[in-house]
């Protein structure tokens, strides 16, 4: 048997483009300090290259590239001596600004022994490097805010969590800031004011939602009719801060909750994403109660990271999206998203400018709220319909904390 379909119009193609070969301007969060400064070497293959971070006696984190300038061995798989990094070939050692303190077999170290050491900082736990092709220092006002609870003791220390993505571009995590309709479908939350902001280097969302009566487990919170508050920055192109207002709270007051979500670049078609919790411990509750409840809250976010991954690997890069009026500005973002793949010099106006979009959710909440009570009244679960959901997760989930 054999179908014909008639033409009816022309037919939209997909234009796949090509990811940049260029990685973005920025800080970049390579992860917790906690798990760097241990007095080993760790490698990160990071901007398609690879690197080394470690901690010399000093306390002092420092990056370099992992390939000795000597005959290439490998940083990472050497020893810290001192304030230094020896290679495990012939014990080379390299400062943390990148120049060679001492060859023990040598009279005298090469003056040109240098190789790259990269800028970083230490932010709320979390170490940063500063990636700019064109060499330059990192502008004070493009610093990387504190998390003004990081460190209190009336809030949990960090729950975190990472996952190697590999066949997708780091635009395809930004695209989620305007992203309204996948927290229904993904996240399983069902927003009632959704909003965008972008200007300067900062791309901004606001959101109120409920969660998914047909999905328990995801929220902590069992009552559906309750709006919990999502305040969620990128700074930058690639590390964001979300403040969290649980169902029940006041949204006048502090969040009860940070989120952060970031990533960095490993090649043009992989890259690492991050995410990890600080949870506000409720009053009279004993530390490890507390950390139990973190323990969740990074769990409930788990599940629709990695669902977001299995959709992002099983997907088609796609340059002009086919929108519709509630889809959100993605056009838009991408445009701010642009300026950190370009020169300083070239970024434009309109890459940089204030824009603002909200979008009307009245329409979607009827339809999400029938597609719910019709799963509620047929006792099925909306986790056990999401293909993306199935326990196909390579890499996911992978705690480093």
């Amino acid at each position: 048997m054999s179908t014909t379909i008639e033409p009816s119009g022309e037919v939209r193609d997909i234009d796949t483009g090509a990811p940049p070969q260029r990685y973005a301007r920025g800080w970049h969060c390579l992860g917790l300090v906690r798990d760097f400064a241990d007095g080993a070497p760790h490698q990160v293959a990071a901007f398609g290259t690879e690197l080394v971070v470690f901690a010399g006696e000093g306390g002092t984190l420092n990056v370099l590239d992992a390939f000795c300038r000597h005959m290439g061995g490998n940083l990472a798989l050497g020893t810290v001596k001192g304030n230094t990094i020896a290679c495990p070939f012939h014990d080379w050692r390299w400062r943390g600004d990148g120049k060679c303190a001492g060859i023990p077999y040598a009279k005298r170290v090469p003056p040109i022994a240098r190789t790259r050491a990269w800028t970083s900082t230490v932010v709320s736990g979390q170490l940063f490097v500063w990636h700019d092709p064109q060499g330059s220092v990192p502008p004070p006002e493009l610093a990387i805010p504190e998390i003004p609870t990081y460190g209190d003791e009336g809030w949990t220390d960090w729950v975190w969590n990472s996952i190697d993505v590999t066949g997708s571009h780091c635009r395809e995590i930004v695209d989620n800031v305007v992203d309204m309709a996948h927290f229904f479908y993904v996240h399983y939350g069902m927003p009632t004011y959704f909003k965008n902001v972008f200007e300067g280097h900062i791309a901004s969302q606001v959101m109120r939602s409920r969660p998914r009566a047909d999905a328990a487990g995801v929220s902590q919170s069992t009552n559906y009719s309750t709006e919990s508050q999502s305040d969620a920055s990128y700074f930058g192109p690639s590390y964001m801060i979300d403040k969290l207002w649980s169902g029940g709270r006041d949204h006048d007051g502090d969040p009860n909750i940070y989120l952060v979500n970031c990533h960095y670049p490993i090649s043009p078609t992989s890259f690492r994403l991050q995410y990890g919790v600080l949870v506000e411990k409720p009053a009279g509750m004993a530390d490890e109660q507390a950390n139990q409840i973190a323990q969740a809250v990074a769990k409930g976010v788990a599940i629709g990271f990695e669902q977001d991954v299995q959709i992002w690997k099983n997907k088609s890069r796609i340059d002009n999206p086919l929108l519709c009026e509630e889809d959100g500005p993605v056009y838009q973002l991408r445009r701010w998203y642009e300026q950190f793949y370009v020169d300083v010099e070239d970024i434009a106006p309109e890459m940089v400018n204030r824009f603002e979009y909200q979008i009307d959710t009245e329409r979607a909440l009827k339809s999400w709220q029938a597609e719910v009570d019709e799963n509620l009244a047929a006792g099925r679960s909306a986790l056990a319909q999401n293909p993306a959901s199935a326990p196909n997760r390579e890499g996911a989930g992978q705690s480093v904390s």
